[in-house]
């Protein structure tokens, strides 16, 4: 299961920046989760942007799904192609928070330094 959600996760990582729609921003595909029998896979995303940019790709996600769908019955050949439905996936977020957060609280290193 790992390969497949790897490979459908890669595929829509090159077909999401062809999408022509207005309302999908900067999107990077974070992981996918295919159930066993390949019928569904949620597909995890990160958007860059506010939180109402963050709603109208996911709009624009979910109504280009059927030409996603194709791309990838296309392209992978599998049994059955999932039906795709799309989450925003908010550790990035989290992480480059945490990360500032990190820096506000450690020592500045430029005083070390002689």
């Amino acid at each position: 299961m790992r390969r497949v959600n790897e490979s459908v996760r890669q595929v829509l990582a090159e077909a999401l920046p062809e999408l022509k729609d207005p309302r999908i921003g900067l999107v990077t595909v974070t992981g996918v989760v295919t159930s066993a029998d390949l019928r569904y896979a949620t597909v995890y995303v990160s958007v860059l942007g506010s939180e109402k940019k963050q709603t109208a790709t996911l709009r624009g996600l979910d109504a280009a799904g059927g030409l996603l769908q194709s791309r990838l019955a296309r392209e992978l050949r599998m049994k059955r192609t999932p039906l795709l439905t799309f989450e925003y996936d908010p550790t990035v977020e989290r992480g480059v928070r945490m990360s500032a957060l990190i820096d506000e609280l450690a020592p500045g290193d430029d005083a070390d330094v002689e």
